[in-house]
């Protein structure tokens, strides 16, 4: 890298360690002398990829020339060359590059591998420090020589590999520098990388010598440079982007960005503690924006530390913008941007393809499969070429079979993709393909967890095929691991041609509305198509995307919202098969919430003969769910359990283990309002497992409130506790609505259970929240914060005053509906 490059060079230098270049401090102590401080001295940067700094001192000679090993002979038939003759000095070379004064954070790190360094036993024969460019491995690199010196007194080399630029070192040249450190002279060094790597070696043998090996191309570049068994007190520091996995008895380090606490430690080194203590939190926004990186952290700094009129805010503001993030980011001739250019440019054509347009997809990371979607190429292929650019820090593996790039990394392999010469085109169809895989699979899903429901038939074609699942679990597990990516990729796919297929994911990803794993993301994405659809004046996406939105608000408690655009999905496209039925069945769910009993009876007969006219039985058995709790509501027990093990019967004969789960808990709820009480435990009970197994947070915890009312009304006040905590630590992915309904349950049950106190605890909770939500009190709320208030008897009604989680009850606002 550049910096690397101006690191302990002199004007003439070939890329290795010039002859009779000494450094400093070192250069003075290893001749027994004091530094003169009438030497010149320069400020120099450290490196590059870490911002650090180095005092250099230009050429120092020793005042008594050191004798050369002239001893050593070339190498001989038998192939190892005889060690210096007894008589012969020995130079203790001492090139390492200035300790780093302000070197910060690492700490552990540091104390581990001087801890190797120490052991004789546990010493390796390298210690080969990887990351990508700009994480601080020369800065690691040399502070931890200089922490390790003293341990090494028979002298220290250094050379600047060159192996991050075009031109690296050539391991014969620094050989010969190497040797002639040593003291050999130049008639004793032979020609040719194996001669003098044994020359090199034996030399080395018996003595103790840190050879610090920066920048390093690859394991080629510096398995001759490395010391030998004949050498084991000798060890090669080496830094790199690349993972050189394939060395002998090499430490590898993996360096990663630094923490939050380190980050702010190095901003303020250098801007100021009090500057940057004054506005920590904008500080920590910087670093942020920096993603940790050392070298982006010192330029953000110093760019700050100059510029005395500015405030951290500033400099924040600055960095939010990511599509100048990168251009911010430089300070003299120092930039992240120029960093990641020179491991850029060394790619061949394949992996600079891979490179950009896998930045291009959104998310946390990416799976194997999805970046073959990506880049159009098959899972072996994939696979390699994704490994390539592990090995040399350009792309990150946490996890096997995920990728992803470092946040600054992403935005320039973004970047790189915009320049292209098809950039646009390029760019349509990688995110074309992603959006295939992502829909073809999750319907997939939807399709194993609904048997019968003929949605699927209804979504737009893709050109993937999708990936394939053995079981339920394995689909879920797909699509919830999948979440973030699968969401980050819908706002990407909003034009024309692909407008329509992100308006069905969003459809065939219901499963993470109705879990309740992901409502700010589900909402963000659907409203982006939304308003692209009606934009562009696509009546058929924008009505799928409005029903799936309005699917996610009734599940939420938002009814408002939720009637809203569930009946504007009608007016849209209310021919359209998929938003007829389910536009209709979620209007049914949300009318009987608000106490619209009549218009939840006409939606839900409404629902039900559209599916039944689509030859739909998985929405059949959902529609009449529906209609068995719109019954119960209104006190028709008896027929509210027939609907309800009608629509059981259904799920059962299709096999759906979520929609039978579906189908218990509704059995449930109207077993428990005819007092069959054990009965309606056994599918309660049931209903939970499977929701719990699916991996349904929201259900799970509805699933212990309707427990905790049938235990109630059985008159197992401790058992009625016990599901009504575990509702409620579950319950807040439903929305306040929900809580409250949570909380009065438990309070009743806390009462009959004889803990007066903890129950007007949740009374008061309960209370403070209602009139946060905007509704009327309940008269038996007041009545029981009453302190002349007998305790609750067990008998009582327990339904009164928290009806709003089964769908009776006043309507509520949805001014904070996520909390």
């Amino acid at each position: 890298m550049a910096g690397d490059e101006r690191l302990g060079r002199q004007e003439g230098s070939t890329g290795s360690v010039p002859d009779r270049s000494w450094h400093g401090e070192e250069a003075s102590l290893a001749l027994g002398e004091d530094p003169d401080s009438a030497l010149g001295r320069t400020r120099l940067e450290l490196e590059l990829e870490g911002g650090y700094r180095a005092d250099v001192v230009r050429e120092l000679r020793p005042h008594v020339p050191a004798r050369s090993a002239t001893a050593l002979s070339r190498p001989t038939a038998a192939g190892r060359p005889r060690r210096p003759m007894a008589d012969t000095t020995v130079v203790r070379p001492a090139q390492l590059p200035a300790a780093v004064a302000d070197f910060t954070g690492r700490d552990d790190l540091v104390r581990e591998l001087n801890d190797r360094l120490a052991t004789s036993a546990d010493r390796p024969a390298a210690i080969a420090i990887a990351g990508i460019g700009g994480i601080g491995k020369t800065a690691l690199a040399v502070h931890l020589a200089h922490t390790a010196r003293h341990r090494f007194p028979d002298g220290q080399l250094y050379v600047d590999l060159g192996g991050a630029g075009p031109s690296p070192a050539d391991p014969e040249t620094v050989l010969g520098a190497f040797l002639r450190s040593l003291g050999t002279s130049d008639a004793a060094i032979p020609d040719g990388t194996e001669e003098r790597a044994a020359l090199y070696r034996a030399c080395l043998e018996g003595r103790r010598v840190l050879v610090l090996l920066d920048n390093a191309r690859d394991a080629a570049q510096v398995r001759p440079l490395l010391p030998d068994d004949g050498a084991p007190d000798s060890v090669a520091l080496i830094t790199s982007r690349t993972h050189m996995s394939d060395l002998d008895r090499a430490h590898p380090v993996d360096l990663d960005a630094m923490s939050p606490p380190e980050a702010f430690a190095l901003f303020a080194l250098i801007v100021g503690q009090e500057r940057a203590t004054v506005e920590r939190a904008e500080v920590m926004d910087v670093v942020a924006s920096c993603s940790y990186l050392p070298l982006a952290i010192r330029i953000a700094a110093s760019r700050l530390a100059s510029r005395r009129t500015w405030s951290v805010s500033v400099l924040a503001r600055k960095l939010a913008d990511e599509r100048r993030r990168l251009d911010e980011l430089r300070a003299g001739d120092l930039a992240v941007k120029a960093t990641f250019e020179l491991g850029y440019g060394q790619l061949d054509p394949a992996q600079a393809r891979a490179f950009r347009l896998l930045g291009l997809a959104g998310g946390p990371d990416i799976s194997l499969s999805a970046a073959g979607a990506v880049l159009g190429l098959d899972a072996t292929e994939t696979g390699r070429l994704l490994t390539s650019l592990v090995d040399i820090s350009l792309l990150e593996s946490a996890v096997p079979g995920r990728y992803r790039f470092h946040d600054l990394l992403r935005l320039y392999a973004r970047a790189c993709a915009e320049r292209e010469r098809r950039a646009a085109v390029e760019r349509e169809e990688a995110l074309s393909r992603l959006l295939d895989f992502y829909l073809a699979t999750a319907a997939r899903v939807y399709a194993l967890e609904r048997p019968g429901d003929r949605m699927v038939e209804h979504l737009e074609p893709t050109g993937h095929p999708g990936l394939l699942f053995e079981t339920s679990k394995a689909a879920l597990d797909w699509l919830f691991a999948e979440a973030d990516c699968l969401l980050a990729c819908v706002p990407k796919c909003t034009g024309e041609s692909t407008r329509r297929r992100t308006g069905d994911l969003l459809l065939g990803a219901l499963d993470l509305a109705e879990s309740g794993a992901r409502p700010r993301q589900y909402e963000a994405v659907a409203q982006v198509v939304c308003d692209a659809a009606h934009a562009a004046g696509d009546s058929r996406t924008e009505a799928r995307a409005r029903s799936a939105l309005g699917h996610l608000y009734s599940f939420t408690g938002r009814y408002g919202h939720a009637e809203r655009e569930l009946r504007r999905a009608l007016e849209l496209d209310g021919d359209d098969p998929v938003v007829a039925s389910r536009a209709s069945n979620q209007l049914g769910i949300v009318a009987n919430g608000l106490g619209r009993h009549e218009d939840a009876e006409r939606y839900l007969g409404q629902a039900l003969e559209a599916f039944r006219a689509d030859a739909n039985e998985a929405g059949e058995a959902s529609a009449l769910a529906n209609l068995s709790r719109l019954h119960v509501s209104r006190g028709r027990t008896r027929t509210g359990v027939e609907l309800a093990e009608q629509g059981l019967a259904i799920y059962r004969r299709l096999g759906a283990p979520l929609r039978l789960a579906n189908g218990m808990y509704t059995v449930g709820i109207a077993l428990t309002r005819a007092h069959r009480l054990e009965e309606a435990s056994v599918h309660l009970t049931e209903a939970l497992d499977l929701f719990r197994e699916a991996r349904q947070p929201l259900w799970e915890g509805m699933a212990h409130f309707r427990l905790a009312e049938m235990h109630l009304a059985a008159q197992r006040p401790s058992e009625a506790v016990a599901h009504a905590e575990q509702s409620l630590a579950l319950g807040g992915l439903g929305g306040e609505w929900r809580r409250f309904s949570f909380l009065t349950v438990l309070a009743k049950a806390l009462m009959a259970a004889g803990q007066r106190t903890r129950a007007q605890d949740c009374w008061r909770q309960a209370r403070a929240l209602r009139e946060r939500l905007g509704s009327p009190e309940p008269e038996e709320v007041r009545q029981l914060l009453s302190t002349s208030a007998p305790d609750l008897p067990a008998a009582t009604d327990p339904y009164t005053g928290h009806r709003d989680a089964y769908g009776v009850g006043p309507p509520v606002t949805e001014s904070d509906p996520w909390t």
